[in-house]
C-alpha cells in the first residue's frame, strides 16, 4: 500500500456482534477494502460511499467521501481530485488484490441535505452526480444506489456476497456525524492535494 494511501485505510476494525462478524468501520475521508467475509459500515450524511466489489471474487471494499467546493473555473479543481482519488484508491487496491475491473460492480450511497450551512452549495446532489458520472466514465455498472433525500443514512456492506443493509435515520440524538462531516469539509478546504493526482498519472 503506498504511503499517501496508508493515512486514508481505515483502521477501527472491531467484531460486530449484530452481524456475528468482523467489521470496518469507516470515517469521512477513508476507505477499506478486503477479500475476507467481514462487513463494512459508515454513516453518511451529505457525504457518498462507493461500494465497488468484484462479482466473481468478492473482493470489495467502501470509501467515504465529500467533494469540497473547489475552484469551478479551474480544470482539475479540488473537489474533482478529492472524489477522484478517493475513487481511484478504493479501484487501484481492489485490482491489485485480485479484482478484475470487468467484474467490478457498485452501489452508491448518500448525498443527503443534512448540512444546513451546504444546502445552498448543493454538496449532497453534486457528490451524488460526481459519483454516477465517474463510475460511467470508468465503465462500472451501478446496480443499486439510495442517494440525495434529507436524511443521513447508515450503511451496512457485505463485500463478499454483495449485500448492504441502509438504515435511515430519521432523527440524529446527537451532533456527531453533521459535526463530523463539517470538520471533514474544513479539512478539505484547508489541506494541500497537489501530491494526490500525481499518484495516477
Amino acid at each position: 500500500m503506498n504511503e499517501i494511501a496508508k493515512e486514508h485505510f481505515a483502521t477501527n476494525v472491531y467484531y460486530d456482534r449484530t452481524f456475528d462478524c468482523d467489521a470496518a468501520k469507516i470515517l469521512p475521508g477513508e476507505y477499506y477494502y478486503t477479500g475476507k467475509d467481514m462487513l463494512i459500515v459508515t454513516v453518511l450524511g451529505s457525504c457518498v460511499s462507493a461500494c465497488i466489489r468484484d462479482r466473481v471474487t468478492g473482493v470489495g471494499g467502501m470509501n467515504h467521501f465529500m467533494l469540497p467546493d473547489g475552484d469551478g473555473d479551474s480544470p482539475v479543481s479540488a473537489s474533482a481530485r478529492y472524489g477522484t482519488y478517493a475513487m481511484e484508491v478504493l479501484i487501484n487496491d481492489l485490482l491489485k488484490s485480485g479484482a478484475k475491473r470487468e467484474n467490478l460492480e457498485a452501489k452508491v450511497f448518500g448525498g443527503g441535505a443534512v448540512l444546513r450551512g451546504f444546502v445552498a452549495m448543493n454538496v449532497g446532489e453534486r457528490n451524488a452526480q460526481f459519483v454516477r458520472k465517474f463510475l460511467k466514465t470508468e465503465n462500472i455498472r451501478i446496480v443499486a444506489e439510495d442517494l440525495n433525500d434529507i436524511h443521513p443514512r447508515k450503511v451496512y456492506y457485505f463485500p463478499r456476497s454483495g449485500k448492504v443493509l441502509v438504515k435511515k435515520l430519521r432523527q440524529l440524538n446527537n451532533n456527531t456525524l453533521v459535526n463530523r462531516e463539517q470538520d471533514y469539509a474544513n479539512r478539505l478546504q484547508t489541506n494541500n492535494v497537489g501530491g494526490d493526482v500525481e499518484l495516477f498519472s
